[in-house]
């Protein structure tokens, strides 16, 4: 635990790319290989179900302590993470300590973390407050983090890939492709990691997503448009379909399997041949036209598929790329041979498989002008793959651009603050805006993202003095400062006050030149929302095609 608690430091200490790396790497050799294994199983992002709520955390702090509620809710505003909060209090203050113990990181997953599943609460403060008294410093927090689930730290699946690789002397898209899928943290499968004679083979297993870039300069740039191919950016769940040995698995880009929640899509992929992998789009369609993101929302937030809901957003697959045909990765092989394969395994157009129509266009100019109706299509803009592109692992820049649509953006006043996390957690970082309904101002969207440093500085200053009233960690503040939001899409939500959810709100910039009462009424935002259910069917827009299935 402590070697993995010093990795944890060293990655939080840095923002650089190639020290980030090499401690990882370092830890990988020095590790034994059953440690190692759950420490992959960490930094790749994956996680056990929480074993310890926040709350109980908090409750058998302050009761070991003796601190007041409100004290542990003023450190908790100021650390911005109850896990380590609980660990700085219990460490700087006295209380009874019994002799540290030396336990592997795999002795704590496995001997004690993971038997605490199913025990009742007195049961678990009994032996969480034992472990307690037996460590200190960024043990104690660890131990805290992985009881809730909450562990976190700043490297992504493609750093953790290079640390390995290494270590092993193998590729970053081998190292990233044994990665994907769903394993389970071994000495052995750790070691399978690491041998350059392993065989990449289970047939569950995903490929590494290739990612596409933000176009941030004139698409004149990429040069000649002949060597490019265009299609629309789809609104749904990125995904890879797999057929192997007769079985049939859909994964999220976040690698969870989610096949199960999309039974039309399984049945019809019984179809394919096998040793299928298609990467793809699923979305929602009804009767021919392609659904928001919103209606997707309604079945994945679902524990049960009830045929109501099957019913009103049926799923479909927007096939664009093919990574493997009878068992043979095409990953190597240029985008307009994969393409070609593609349409020739789809062959005509089938209820719930569809393939990406190409946008024909003769010039940069042509195909800029016909962008301009991504919006009028429900899409998100126009994604660009140079023709003789290979599929590659992560973000690699140069041969896939998303060029997106500009983002719809309203003014609207701020009206709540709350504390960020981790290094942010001194600052208010998080914020409420609203817009006007009739003389009231009803909350809409919450941003944090968008501010410069220097900004953030001032309008935190601004908060603490103009604060009206505290609502445990948010803080409401006189409405004075309008703000610029942009966002990706507007919906109806009955779950929110106002009626209206935002797809990624942000901060476009801070207008000192606007009062109050030039935000944006509530009126506006409903007839952008009137505008998205009027529009043209993004699948008309496809080549006629006839059905399969």
């Amino acid at each position: 635990m402590k070697a993995f608690a010093d990795l944890y430091d060293r990655l939080d200490a840095t923002t650089g790319t190639n020290a980030k790396v090499a401690a990882m790497a370092n830890y990988f050799r020095e590790a034994p290989q059953d440690d190692a294994a759950w420490a992959l199983y960490f930094l790749t992002g994956r996680r056990l179900r929480r074993l310890v709520s926040s709350i109980s955390l908090r409750t058998w702090t302050l009761e070991l302590t003796g601190l007041s509620e409100w004290l542990f809710q003023e450190s908790y505003s100021s650390v911005g993470d109850t896990a380590e909060c609980c660990a700085l209090l219990l460490d700087a203050l006295p209380h009874e300590r019994k002799a540290p113990v030396e336990l592997s990181l795999t002795q704590w997953m496995e001997e004690r973390i993971q038997p605490l599943m199913g025990k009742s609460e007195p049961e678990q403060r009994e032996k969480v407050v034992e472990w307690w008294s037996q460590l200190e410093g960024r043990e104690l927090f660890m131990l805290n983090k992985l009881l809730t689930g909450a562990f976190r730290v700043g490297v992504s699946q493609g750093l953790v890939a290079k640390g390995l690789a290494e270590v092993s002397g193998l590729s970053n898209a081998e190292i990233a492709h044994r990665l994907m899928g769903d394993w389970q943290p071994t000495a052995e499968w750790f070691a399978s990691i690491l041998n350059p004679g392993q065989v990449t083979r289970a047939i569950s297993r995903p490929y590494p997503f290739f990612l596409a870039s933000p176009l941030e300069q004139e698409a004149t740039a990429l040069g000649a448009a002949t060597k490019w191919q265009a299609e629309w950016k789809w609104d749904g769940i990125r995904s890879q379909l797999i057929k192997r040995d007769g079985e049939i698995f859909l994964w999220s880009r976040g690698e969870e399997l989610i096949t199960e929640r999309f039974p039309e899509i399984q049945q019809a992929a019984l179809t394919l041949p096998d040793g299928t992998v298609i990467d793809a789009e699923v979305l929602a369609a009804h009767d021919g036209e392609v659904l928001p993101f919103a209606e997707l929302q309604k079945r994945i937030g679902r524990k049960k598929l009830t045929k109501t809901i099957l019913a009103e957003a049926p799923a479909i697959l927007m096939a664009y790329d093919l990574l493997e045909e009878n068992h043979e990765d095409l990953r190597d092989r240029p985008m307009a041979e994969r393409r070609a394969r593609l349409e020739k395994i789809l062959g005509s157009a089938s209820r719930v498989f569809r393939l990406s129509p190409l946008i024909e266009f003769n010039s940069w100019d042509d195909l800029a002008e016909q962008r301009t109706r991504s919006r009028e299509l429900g899409v998100e803009g126009v994604m660009l793959k140079r023709k003789s592109s290979l599929y590659q692992a992560g973000r690699r820049r140069g041969d896939w651009w998303k060029w997106k649509i500009d983002p719809l953006t309203i003014d609207a006043v701020l009206i709540y603050a709350q504390a960020g996390t981790g290094r942010r957690a001194s600052l208010f970082t998080d914020y409420t805006f609203a817009v006007w309904k009739g003389d009231e101002l009803v909350p809409i969207a919450k941003a944090y993202s968008g501010l410069t440093d220097e900004e953030i500085g001032s309008l935190d200053n601004w908060i603490r003095r103009h604060t009206r009233e505290r609502f445990g960690p948010v803080r409401s503040v006189e409405p004075f400062h309008v703000f610029e939001l942009a966002f990706e899409g507007i919906n109806a939500s009955p779950r929110h006050r106002s009626g209206i959810a935002m797809r990624f709100p942000r901060i476009l910039r801070w207008r000192h030149d606007k009062k109050i009462h030039d935000a944006d009424k509530i009126e506006t935002l409903q007839a952008m929302i009137d505008g998205n259910n009027r529009r043209v069917s993004r699948q008309s827009q496809a080549p006629q095609q006839t059905e399969r299935v």
